[in-house]
């Protein structure tokens, strides 16, 4: 029943991300469209209304658009359907190259170790190595997809020797349910409800292999054009953060009520989480530019990527080179 409860909901998110699309186009005075997953620091201040707080003083309403993952998000947000939105590390990489028009405006740095590799139930697999010509699933382009090239390297194996099987999260999860898959790369709150519902093994968690980094994205055009309403939202989140951090049982019992994911499975999840938002530091950008090289080096992405080009300066403005913050 929840396997089917999650292909509903992504199908439904699907829908609605297509109808934003046939709708994009130049911001709206008086609004801005805010690209969200069920999940971490944006779902919750949707549901404390903490950025229509916020922006209420500068006659500024919030309009959200749900999506299933990274990619499409960004997709929306290159596209102009949407202004702002929160990902993982990959998609942004991947939209970079293929010339989106977006920003970095923000990061979460280690945001936790809410993302792994996933075994079912019985599996004989012990290491990474041991996935050597396996069915591997994730979704393609977003962390997962990181995630796995990465563990990959460390146990000496390449991208070529396993058979990358490209699903979407709910896709992901009926595969993984099905015994189609050897091994399922995915994050919370897929990787919580595995665990709690399907006895998942965890092969390796994001924590022991790469920084966990996310990052909240803005139309360029939307920068350029409302530095201050972008400003005044990620000053909310920065609020957002810091309530959560001390206050994990409300939030989990809020998301749960949010995605009707189980409370245990919601508090797995929540408790990996480490709720912070920050500037993008020349740490964090350093630790991007590593993924993206990694993703050029395996022929995934076509060209190179700076991605010091489309970071957001406090005056509002990318900046070209090297950027602190």
């Amino acid at each position: 029943m929840l396997n089917r409860r999650l292909v509903l909901v992504a199908g439904l998110a699907a829908a609605g991300t297509a109808l934003s699309l046939r709708r994009a186009g130049a911001s709206e005075p008086g609004v801005i469209r805010i690209g969200y997953q069920k999940n971490g620091i944006l779902a919750v201040a949707r549901e404390q209304a903490a950025i229509e707080a916020a922006l209420k003083p500068q006659g500024v309403a919030v309009r959200w658009v749900e999506f299933s993952f990274g990619p499409p998000l960004l997709e929306a947000l290159n596209l102009g359907a949407i202004d702002f939105g929160q990902t993982g590390d990959a998609p942004p990489i991947f939209a970079q190259a293929a010339g989106a028009n977006l920003v970095y405006a923000a990061a979460q740095p280690n945001g936790g170790s809410g993302s792994a590799i996933l075994l079912p139930k019985g599996s004989p697999i012990a290491s990474l190595a041991e996935l050597k010509g396996k069915r591997v699933a994730f979704a393609k382009g977003s962390s997962a997809h990181n995630l796995i090239v990465a563990a990959l390297e460390t146990a000496g194996l390449t991208y070529r020797d396993i058979t990358p099987v490209l699903l979407a999260p709910a896709d992901g999860t009926a595969a993984f349910a099905g015994g189609t898959i050897d091994a399922w790369t995915v994050w919370d709150p897929y990787f919580a409800i595995a665990e709690e519902g399907q006895g998942a093994r965890i092969l390796v968690q994001a924590s022991e292999i790469t920084p966990t980094n996310n990052f909240f994205l803005a139309n360029r055009a939307f920068t350029e054009e409302r530095p201050e309403v972008l400003r005044a939202a990620i000053a909310a989140l920065g609020e957002v953060a810091i309530w959560c951090e001390g206050n994990r049982p409300s939030v989990a019992a809020s998301l749960s009520k949010i995605t009707g994911v189980p409370l245990a499975a919601t508090r797995r999840a929540v408790d990996r989480i480490r709720f912070v938002i920050a500037p993008m530091d020349a740490a964090v950008t350093a630790e991007q530019q590593r993924i993206a090289d990694r993703f050029h080096a395996i022929g995934v992405i076509p060209r190179p990527v700076r991605v010091s080009d489309i970071v957001w300066t406090p005056a509002g403005t990318p900046t070209k080179t090297q950027n602190n913050g």
